[in-house]
């Protein structure tokens, strides 16, 4: 096996004792899904369990056949993976009584332990962000080299960050920049199990899985087609997981589907090993009080307790980059020892008038809108000095959006003229 992927995916396992789970359970799993599926293939419920059918799932497929719970109808080629397999009665009615108990049908889940060891494992600890690439990250932002100081730190830190300021300077943007800009692949289970009860946590909305390679010589990291390695794992860039004001408390516990009957990952358990961006943070449904009570153990000791409905609480890493981002005053959020819990207070400033330039300039360009030194001028003077407005560094986008709209519904070419800029602004701007 390649020495990359065999760093980054774990070996494929052999025997049912190498999948951490039970014979039973692996049983149960694929007579789920046989019940759902109909007639299957050996070989098409090893795929859909993600494990190999020698040595595991054909045992599996024994043991059924032992207990009177499936039948084989014939073969569709040579080799027991080729053999079709149909539940008997006796099976429909004992997956009906699974069913009862969770619906998951799926790749086999990995046991918690094996997630929690893998997620420490991968923890950023020693994965330096250095100025080049920071600059590089936000370069399609115009952020000065003080707020990048304060920055570079702080992502290294991989503790918790707290970017405040004024709406439209860009907090949302520079946290999303740092998710994006985390190096390396993590490997994220498709579910996890604790007892019987399954969680689901690779979410195809949030993570984004790493291609396979086509190109042996590719330095970066990937599973070459064919690679052999456990498929219950997925290779993932790290996660950048977003939430704003919808976010509830419950949200921060394990979700039980009440009709599938087993659980969705929490967003900072499906953050582990990324970024997990609160947004609009103080506007969430859930208090700010609340949510910080919530998090004072998990953000100094790194281990998250999630309770199952049963009342049995689990621990799990909490091992994410937290970034809270807010147009609020701090100070009227949350009380000093919260404040002293997040690591790193950065404050994101309105652009100087150089900086506000040169966005607006680059605002141009991206919209094919010739620039102009004198028409900046006069935005400035009328729309910014004479009614005592702070610039934003959102304006430029947003007065230009404006501007072109209203060249198109004249039917002329969006230019800096005075009189579309005005229009724009007199459009955007809540006049006093």
């Amino acid at each position: 096996m390649d020495g990359t992927v065999a760093r980054l995916m774990p070996e494929e396992p052999r025997t049912v004792e190498e999948t951490g789970l039970s014979l039973a359970f692996l049983a149960n799993l694929a007579l789920k899904t046989m019940y759902t599926r109909g007639f299957l293939r050996g070989h098409e419920i090893a795929e859909s369990l993600h494990l190999p059918f020698t040595g595991i799932v054909d045992k599996v497929l024994d043991y059924l056949r032992r207990e009177h719970l499936t039948e084989v109808r014939g073969s569709t080629g040579f080799g027991e993976s080729s053999y079709q397999y149909v539940i008997s009665d006796e099976g429909r009615a004992r997956a009906r009584e699974l069913m009862e108990h969770n619906q998951y049908i799926g790749p086999a889940p990995v046991p918690l332990e094996a997630y929690n060891h893998t997620v420490r494992a991968q923890s950023r600890g020693g994965q330096a962000i250095t100025v080049k690439m920071l600059q590089h990250a936000l370069a399609h932002l115009v952020i000065n080299t003080t707020t990048i100081s304060r920055l570079g730190p702080a992502v290294n830190s991989g503790k918790s960050i707290f970017l405040f300021g004024d709406p439209g300077n860009g907090k949302t943007s520079i946290a999303e920049a740092i998710g994006g800009m985390l190096p390396g692949a993590i490997r994220i289970p498709h579910a996890v199990c604790v007892d019987e009860n399954i969680i689901k946590v690779f979410d195809a909305i949030h993570h984004r899985i790493v291609p396979e390679k086509t190109d042996d010589k590719d330095a970066t990291p990937g599973i070459r087609p064919g690679e052999r390695y456990d498929r219950r794992w997925v290779l993932i860039y790290r996660p950048l997981i977003t939430v704003g004001g919808e976010l509830a408390m419950s949200d921060l516990d394990l979700i039980l589907d009440p009709v599938l009957k087993y659980y969705e990952a929490p967003y900072q358990m499906r953050a582990n090993g990324g970024v997990f961006l609160v947004d609009d943070f103080g506007r969430q449904q859930v208090s700010p009080r609340d949510l910080l009570n919530r998090w004072i153990v998990p953000l100094e000791k790194r281990v998250d307790y999630l309770t199952l409905a049963t009342g049995h609480k689990i621990d799990v890493p909490f091992d994410a980059l937290i970034i809270f981002a807010t147009n609020l005053n701090p100070k009227a959020l949350v009380d000093e020892a919260f404040l002293r819990r997040i690591r790193y207070k950065i404050h994101i400033p309105d652009p100087f008038w150089d900086e506000y330039r040169e966005i607006f300039k680059r605002a141009c360009a991206k919209r094919s809108i010739p620039y102009s030194d004198e028409a900046l001028r006069h935005l400035i003077m009328e729309h910014y000095v004479k009614v005592k407005r702070k610039p934003r560094g959102v304006h430029p986008r947003d007065v230009l959006d404006e501007l072109v709209e209203i060249a198109r519904f004249h039917s002329i070419a969006p230019t800096l003229s005075q009189q579309l800029l005005d229009l724009a602004c007199e459009a955007y701007f809540l006049q006093e």
